[in-house]
Formats: structure tokens, C-alpha cells, sequence
């Protein structure tokens, strides 16, 4: 492990851990309710909040292989 890569040692709050949860499922639901109400730069919203997810995934993805 390198010297930027530190790991805590113990317990940590609640609020630390599911904050980036918490985070990508608002933007998840952001870009659902925005491809259901409409068009044109909703659209564009909706595919681009969606696609967080999946970039955070891939991501996540290639890091450990």
C-alpha cells in the first residue's frame, strides 16, 4: 500500500459510510424522474445521470483487476 492509500482502522460513522451511496442514488433518481417528465435537455439530464452510475462502477471495476 502506498503512502496515499491509507486505510482506517476502526469504526467509522454512519453518515461517512453511506454518504457516496446516498449520493449516487440521488442522482440516479434525478435522471429517472427527468427521463420520465420530458424531453429535449431533459433527455440529455436523464442520460447523463444515468450514466453515473455506470462510469462509478467501471471505474471501481478496472481499479481492482
Amino acid at each position: 500500500m502506498s503512502g496515499t492509500q491509507r486505510r482506517r482502522s476502526g469504526p467509522r460513522r454512519l453518515g461517512t459510510v453511506l454518504a457516496v451511496p446516498a449520493a449516487i442514488a440521488g442522482v440516479t433518481l434525478i435522471g429517472l424522474v427527468s427521463a420520465l417528465t420530458g424531453d429535449g435537455l431533459r433527455n440529455f439530464v436523464s442520460w447523463v445521470a444515468l450514466a453515473v452510475p455506470v462510469v462509478i462502477v467501471v471505474r471501481a471495476w478496472l481499479r481492482r483487476g
